[in-house]
């Protein structure tokens, strides 16, 4: 394969895969790069999956800068690549500007609703997954105390940390739910020494479980869990396997799910908004060989049973960005 780089702003690199038709699908990866282990990493295997399994090629973006975001876009809509898709909340803005442009391009993008005829906006019921990974944190617990640590201080976040909490309390109604943010600015999804600093501050708090929604930051947070004994949770990416047997599931959020179907459907995809839940594998828990061990058959048998009530409409998990309120966490 060969690569050919070039150089967007200050040093975004944009792969162009040798061959490479116009049509071409691509990706433009959040700040953090495609191998932070989490977000961006999972929507990378959805790209990689539909090439291993077509034969096909795609382009693909890593950002340096928030300034890129609008050159990016535009550099890859006039290279002919079709469908694009891009991660993260924070392409919103740009994305409403530029997709009017190039009316022939279809954009997909990732927790974010771009109201636009040629987008496709993919947001994620995470409040269902993380409750189901508080049933687990709470029945995993010894001190009653459980941790969240998030990314960027924003309501998307607040969103897992609220569905976290409620799943805790379902299990454990007197369980203390101790929560931090790792910053207000998207540095705060790849400051794994911050990240660390927080999760031994909830140790010493008596955390004996902590669940990290932070991107590339969460990485931080997982070995502070290992080096302080206790157990931690995964996001996004099934992260079980960084730490075995100490991870002690992770909310997989199947953000490669979704990039893999945009790039499947392809040119002219249907768009408008798309929803991805329980009910319909876009959110869950992860369990394999290696946590396994170190989850009780009646602690799953639990959150399965939650799992489908909730995708029957039977349990309703309340979403903190429907009334910015959360019954079961202060901010």
């Amino acid at each position: 394969m060969t690569i050919m780089r070039s150089i967007l702003g200050a040093a975004a690199t944009l792969a162009l895969t040798a061959g490479a038709t116009l049509a071409d699908p691509a990706i433009i990866f959040d700040l953090g790069g495609k191998f932070d282990k989490s977000f961006n990493e999972s929507a990378y295997n959805g790209a990689k999956r539909w090439a291993d399994s077509t034969g096909g090629t795609f382009k693909e973006m890593e950002m340096q800068s928030e300034a890129q975001r609008e050159q990016a876009l535009r550099r890859l809509a006039e290279s002919g690549a079709n469908p694009v898709v891009m991660t993260g909340f924070a392409f919103g803005n740009v994305l409403n500007e530029v997709a009017p442009d190039y009316p022939d391009t279809s954009f997909a993008i990732v927790d974010m609703v771009v109201d636009q005829p040629n987008v496709r906006s993919v947001v994620f019921s995470e409040h269902e997954g993380s409750y189901l990974v508080g049933m687990l944190a709470a029945n995993a617990s010894k001190s009653g105390t459980v941790g969240f640590v998030g990314g960027m201080d924003i309501p998307l976040i607040r969103k897992f940390a609220c569905g976290y909490a409620q799943g805790v309390k379902a299990v454990n109604p007197d369980a203390t739910v101790i929560s931090n943010m790792t910053g207000t600015t998207p540095a705060a999804w790849n400051d794994p020494v911050k990240g660390s600093e927080l999760t031994k501050a909830q140790i010493s708090q008596g955390a004996d479980v902590v669940f990290a929604a932070a991107g590339g930051t969460g990485v931080g947070v997982l070995q502070a869990a290992v080096d302080g004994g206790i157990l931690s949770v995964g996001v996004d990416s099934n992260q079980n396997h960084l730490h075995p047997g100490k991870v002690l599931t992770s909310m997989v959020k199947r953000v490669d799910n979704a990039v893999e179907k945009a790039f499947s459907d392809g040119p002219g995809f249907e768009t408008g908004v798309m929803v991805m839940g329980v009910g319909n594998d876009g959110v869950g828990f992860a369990m394999d060989e290696n946590n396994g061990p170190i989850v009780d058959a009646n602690w799953k048998a639990a959150a399965d049973e939650a799992a489908a009530k909730i995708a029957s409409g039977e349990l309703t998990v309340h979403d903190y960005m429907s009334d910015d309120t959360c019954p079961a966490l202060e901010f």
